[in-house]
């Protein structure tokens, strides 16, 4: 045991002798796993919002698109083609086994006034079971219901984006709206869904959503050749997860029949489950954390190259010390591992002290900046890994070359 702790004591003198010079080289170490920390919980809490977000959607949800137009052959954006009607949606929800609930939807951009007040949103159609599948909850008033649907009335859900904009601080529930040319009757505000897949459906807090019966009959109305009404997608529900990917398949087979796709024929829709935006979202997510360790590591390996600066340093000035010891009886390995000691305990301090350092400095960040930040234990035990990785690596050269001195060369020396 004694021959464990030799080292290690040898070390603390050594360090404690030197204090500033101890306490500067710590410092480079601190920083560069603070800023470790710091970008890396940023990166984490990032992954874990888009996470929460979609999931808070629930995970047995599919939506499917109408595909890209093309002129020339340059093609439009995702969804720009008319290829979706509300007849798909009726004959995946009578044929396609596994699905809960089947709601088609439209949507555009119009000009809303309430007053004084004017704001261009979103206006979307949808059938009272879009509601259920999207869980969508009134904070005031109530959501659409079956009449309101099935008798076109002229009736708006607020999001809560627009809510503030039209209304500020008033009740908006009863009041009168006017959508393009056409006066609407506000039946209740939503809870604040935030900006969950924004690229899909849209967010909710910047939307309208009217009965899909009446925004056919005022906001907008297309059919395709064969008389069927054109929708802008369709969005679903399916037993469970386990069943999905049959689903999908299902929907796949019965849109290209109705659509009269031959084989080799690319679809003129797409399908996207929320697992698959989880997967997808999730790994652009580590991407990034991982983008972000890299630029924080850059700081660290400073940090370690200031480490065996000051080492090399130290075995100049102790140069007499090693002679001593050597012509005392110290081995080659003991002057190697006092000195290997020395970086280790020195950068293992700075990453313990860093971790506290870079953990509130996260949870500033997410006060002040309004971003979630998560330091969760494995990016803990890896900057305190990383920074004794650091002390041995930088370390090496400067014990090696302390242990290889000539203790007569070494005694000599002033």
């Amino acid at each position: 045991m004694k021959g464990l702790l030799d080292p290690l004591s040898t070390a603390w003198i050594g360090l404690v002798t030197h204090k500033l010079r101890s306490i500067l080289t710590i410092l480079g170490v601190v920083i560069g796993i603070a800023a470790v920390i710091t970008l890396m919980s940023i990166g984490k809490g990032t992954e874990t919002a888009i996470l929460n977000r979609i999931e808070s959607l629930g995970s047995n949800l599919v939506f499917i698109q109408p595909g890209a137009t093309s002129s020339s052959g340059v093609f439009t954006a995702l969804g720009s083609a008319t290829t979706l009607t509300e007849q798909d949606a009726t004959a995946i929800g009578a044929s396609v086994d596994n699905t809960i609930v089947v709601s088609p939807y439209t949507s555009a951009l119009d000009q809303v006034i309430a007053s004084a007040n004017n704001s261009r949103s979103l206006v979307v159609g949808i059938t009272t079971g879009y509601q259920t599948a999207l869980d969508l909850q009134p904070a005031e008033g109530s959501l659409i219901n079956a009449y309101e649907y099935d008798n076109s009335v002229n009736v708006a859900l607020l999001g809560t984006t627009v809510d503030q904009t039209l209304f500020g601080a008033a009740d908006p529930v009863g009041q009168q709206i006017l959508i393009g040319n056409n006066i609407f009757v506000v039946g209740g505000v939503l809870q604040a869904k935030g900006a969950s897949i924004t690229s899909i459906i849209g967010s909710a807090d910047d939307s309208i959503f009217i009965p899909l019966t009446t925004y056919q009959n005022t906001v907008s109305q297309s059919f395709t050749i064969s008389g069927q009404q054109v929708v802008n997608g369709i969005v679903l529900t399916v037993a469970n997860n386990n069943v999905t990917t049959q689903v999908i398949n299902d929907i796949t087979t019965l849109l290209r029949s109705r659509h009269g796709l031959s084989t080799g024929t690319t679809n003129d829709f797409t399908i996207t489950s929320v697992n698959e935006l989880a997967q997808t979202s999730s790994a652009t997510a580590s991407n990034l954390t991982v983008l972000l360790a890299a630029i924080a590591g850059i700081s660290l390996l400073v940090g370690g190259i200031g480490v065996m600066n000051i080492m090399l340093v130290s075995v100049i000035e102790r140069t007499r010390e090693i002679g001593i010891r050597k012509a005392l009886g110290a081995r080659e390995r003991d002057i190697w591992g006092q000195f290997l000691t020395e970086a280790a305990f020195l950068t293992l301090t700075g990453g313990i002290i860093g971790v506290g350092v870079g953990w509130g400095t996260s949870k500033l960040v997410a006060h002040f900046a309004s971003l979630t930040t998560v330091v969760s234990g494995d990016i803990v035990v890896l900057a305190i890994s990383v920074s004794v990785a650091i002390g041995l690596f930088f370390g090496f050269y400067p014990a090696w070359q302390a242990s290889r001195l000539d203790p007569i060369v070494a005694l000599r020396a002033e």
